[in-house]
């Protein structure tokens, strides 16, 4: 079994009187992880699966009596997909409250379900951690850093999905399914889609242009919809954790571009599904948007794993001067220039460097990305 990178933090997050929420997409790896921290306790835990029918009955609206006598003697009670169970932030908060020697861990699929049952009953009350498809770190602890350098090419195209990491040979079929089963799920089931098909061909026409800037006039007139409709479905990608953006940094230098975004996806296997291209690196012409998105997705997957709070930015000036990707933490910035080519000649960006004295420039390609990615 692989391990996940949070696995240790969860841990010690245990009986401290709060509930353990674990969310992301679906198929990342979320009940897998809940079974191994079942597993690895040493004591009496219960697990149910909100996806049976008589599993959301008994959990809808009890009462602390109720609850009392369906957790019975276990220390540890996993509810999996909870926010299918109505009321669930209700539900938690009983438990939380009236049975504080119980350990409460939910999984969810989609931060915005989540989102809307129990923020506000679990205020002060919950550890969040975010799960995300495996990682390069992740893997590389697995095998080894050596063996995971030498499937980056092939990471870069089928990405890092648990059940395409896990069936290498199989990565097409599987993937195909992936998307056609699961990608739009927990979006269509909110039943605030009334054009799926749109949000079929914004997840296109941004998986085409990952790595550019984002016009939603441009988009707006492409897909046929109206500007406003296209930023609420970019907003259901992005928390539905299919997407994720880049906003422009901008402070001082009047020619810095200031309301702009990029569009990256947290898994290239997912982006070149969407666009039905698993060709070889040779016989591609977006290579470089491919490793750019990849090095971000396992950058911000990094940060996430070892709990790093960092703001991200990208950076351009009206002059097309600009910097693929910056954090910005305790007043500091780390600059990130991203080529595939080691040897493609890169210039240092003085303009910014003068203005923002603290300021780190790191130029990331194939042969040195590992030491920003390895915890």
């Amino acid at each position: 079994m692989i391990n996940r990178a949070n696995l240790d933090e969860i841990k010690r997050r245990l009986f401290t009187n709060k509930a353990i929420i674990l969310i992301g997409a679906r198929q990342v790896g979320k009940t897998t992880l809940v079974k191994k921290i079942l597993t690895d306790f040493d004591g009496k835990s219960i697990y149910f699966n909100a996806d049976e029918p008589d599993v959301r009955m008994i959990l809808s609206n009890p009462t602390s009596t109720e609850l009392k006598r369906v957790i019975g003697s276990n220390k540890i009670i996993a509810i999996d997909e909870a926010q299918r169970i109505e009321n669930i932030g209700l539900t938690s908060k009983l438990i939380i409250d009236q049975i504080p020697d119980v350990q409460l861990i939910l999984t969810g699929s989609s931060a915005m379900e989540l989102t809307n049952n129990f923020n506000e009953p679990l205020t002060g009350r919950k550890f969040e951690f975010k799960i995300f498809p495996f990682s390069f770190d992740e893997l590389a602890k697995h095998t080894s850093q050596l063996e995971e350098t030498r499937l980056l090419e092939s990471r870069m195209i089928y990405g890092y999905y648990p059940e395409i990491v896990n069936n290498p040979g199989d990565e097409q079929e599987r993937l195909i399914s992936l998307i056609s089963s699961y990608l739009y799920k927990d979006i269509l089931s909110l039943g605030i889609i009334k054009k799926p098909e749109l949000i079929q061909k914004l997840t296109l026409a941004l998986a085409l242009q990952i790595g550019s800037e984002v016009s939603l006039n441009e988009l707006s007139r492409t897909l046929g919809a109206d500007k406003n409709t296209i930023s609420n479905y970019i907003d259901l990608l992005e928390k539905s954790y299919v997407i994720f953006s880049l906003r422009s940094f901008s402070r001082n230098l009047r020619n810095e571009i200031k309301k702009s975004r990029k569009i990256y996806f947290w898994d290239n296997g997912i982006r070149n599904s969407v666009i039905n291209n698993f060709n070889s690196l040779e016989l591609r012409t977006d290579t470089g948007a491919l490793w750019e998105n990849y090095f971000i997705s396992e950058r911000m997957k990094y940060l996430n794993n070892t709990r790093q709070n960092k703001n991200i930015y990208f950076w351009r000036t009206f002059q097309q001067s600009e910097i693929d990707y910056i954090e910005e933490s305790a007043g500091n910035l780390d600059l990130f220039e991203i080529k595939w080519n080691e040897k493609a000649k890169v210039k240092s960006p003085k303009e910014f460097l003068n203005t923002y004295p603290n300021s780190k420039f790191n130029i990331i390609n194939k042969m040195n990305f590992m030491k920003y990615l390895v915890g």
